[in-house]
């Protein structure tokens, strides 16, 4: 059985109960995990705090040298990382090796950006000088969802680690297992390099104990958050009492915009992998498609055809390009918001309904849906769709497309497709989300900057921003002694 990794250790909750960690393909048994409680939460803490003074005190350059450590070593345990990964989580083998080199390649990017950290200075008056210092927060806790369970965590120890905070992580409770594989590797690289021991764990357990007292601990200066907007919600508003720093990736529902000058082929690759990558379930995703009319039919009839052969099975299977949802209820919800587009007019062209056979039966498994004559109106327009099912609808014109893109309370990403730089620089300023793609599939780099606007989250994660999300800034003035004492009494 997986146990918690706190300093440097595996260890057993204080409840002596597990939770049991199951295939979504399959309904097999993985393994379990201890069931934290408050107490297990607390130490794990108390035990980052005290590796917080030896871990911050090394060199910004020794701290990245260990990230880099640690993504050579994961890199050497690849195979076996995608394999746990798709046994628990779902998804096929060839996304979850995607996942394990997207973890790797965000522990380089900042493994990398070690030497190129600086504070600042300035000449003030009268003598004295002015310095800028970068200081670590704290204990940092990091809250990671199901769905990208290894990247997302990257997304937050990165630059935490390499600004000389350290951490707590609390996995979702349905993938805890590669998180806690990858922790362990990423130990062995701190310690292989003289680090201490404490300065990354890991506790599995529910949300409501483990999590919240991560989220209420005094101990705890920072939580970097990605999750569903509700629960978002709540991690800010019990961060606030402690007036802790918080990092929200939270849902959307990006929009996708095709002109009638686009390069169609590609758009429509582009809306499948946008949609059904990892069955659907990405809070950065294609969740809505807006096309000219000039160029529906066509488009349509290419998307539908593409959506019938992705091929519909457990991840483990080499040929699977869709896999299970993640849970029963994540299946059920993408089918309550089908039937409620359906009872508003929505015609389906494709999917609908479960696979039918043996190889299906034990699995949450759902054919990719895409519907049309979709009302504004509809959940699956409205709310965030997280499972493999496209709302289509035609616009008139790039002021209609964008207007209806707006008419959401989320705001993370979204693309166009147009060859005419005017409509894709209308489209970069005037949507409101906080990434927007041009004739490019939804690819997240290290280099630039992602966090959402409207209810989709605050602050940045990626790109030289993330640092200032984990770093407290500190003015020191230095006087000139014998320039400084005639203005001694301003």
């Amino acid at each position: 059985m997986a146990q918690f990794f706190v300093a440097g250790e595996h260890r057993a909750s204080e409840s002596k109960e597990t939770t049991e960690i199951r295939n979504p393909a399959t309904g097999e048994l993985v393994d379990a995990v201890p069931k934290g409680t408050v107490g297990d939460a607390r130490r794990a803490i108390d035990v980052a705090a005290a590796a917080l003074g030896p871990w911050s005190r090394l060199a910004p350059a020794k701290r990245g040298s260990i990230l880099l450590d640690a993504g050579r070593l994961i890199h050497q345990q690849e195979k076996e990382l995608a394999t746990l990964l798709t046994r628990e989580q779902g998804k096929p083998l060839r996304e979850s090796v995607l996942e394990i080199r997207r973890f790797i390649h965000t522990l380089e990017h900042y493994g990398g950006m070690a030497k190129s950290l600086r504070s600042g200075f300035v000449s003030l008056d009268h003598g004295r000088h002015g310095l800028v210092l970068r200081k670590p927060l704290g204990v940092c806790g990091a809250i990671v969802p199901w769905n990208f369970p290894v990247s997302l965590m990257g997304n937050k120890i990165g630059p935490a680690l390499l600004c000389g905070n350290t951490m707590v992580i609390k996995p979702a409770g349905t993938t805890p297992l590669t998180v806690l594989r990858c922790v362990e590797l990423v130990h062995q690289a701190i310690t292989q390099a003289g680090g201490p021991k404490g300065v990354i764990n890991v506790v599995t357990g529910p949300g409501g104990v483990v999590g919240e007292e991560i989220l209420k601990n005094p101990k705890v200066r920072k939580i970097g958050f990605t999750g569903e907007t509700g629960t978002g919600k709540h991690v800010m508003e019990v961060a606030a009492k402690e007036i802790k720093r918080v990092t929200l990736e939270l849902g959307g529902s990006d929009p996708m915009i095709v002109c009638d000058d686009a390069d169609i082929d590609r758009a429509v690759s582009a809306a499948s992998v946008g949609r059904f990558f990892n069955c659907g379930q990405a809070c950065l995703a294609v969740k809505r498609l807006y096309l000219f009319e000039k160029i529906a039919d066509g488009f349509i009839e290419k998307l539908v055809e593409k959506a019938k052969k992705l091929r519909v099975g457990n991840g483990l299977k080499p040929d699977t390009l869709l896999g299970p949802l993640h849970t029963a209820g994540q299946r059920e919800e993408i089918e309550g918001m089908v039937a409620d587009a359906i009872k508003r007019g929505a015609r389906v062209l494709c999917g609908g309904k479960r696979p039918e056979g043996r190889e299906y039966d034990r699995g949450y498994f759902l054919l990719p849906i895409l519907l049309t004559d979709v009302a504004p109106d509809s959940r699956i327009v409205t709310e965030e769709c997280f499972g493999p099912a496209l709302p289509i609808m035609r616009v008139k014109d790039l002021d209609d497309a964008i207007t209806q893109a707006n008419r959401s309370i989320f705001g993370l990403g979204s693309s166009i497709w147009t060859k005419d730089l005017d409509q894709a620089m209308q489209a970069a300023e005037e949507i409101e989300a906080g990434y927007t793609w041009i004739n490019s599939a939804q690819i997240i780099y290290d280099e630039l900057p992602f966090g959402g606007v409207k209810q989709s989250g605050i602050g940045k994660e990626h790109g030289v921003e993330a640092i200032d999300y984990y770093t407290e800034t500190k003015s020191v003035v230095i006087a000139t002694e014998s320039r400084s004492e005639a203005v001694g009494g301003e």
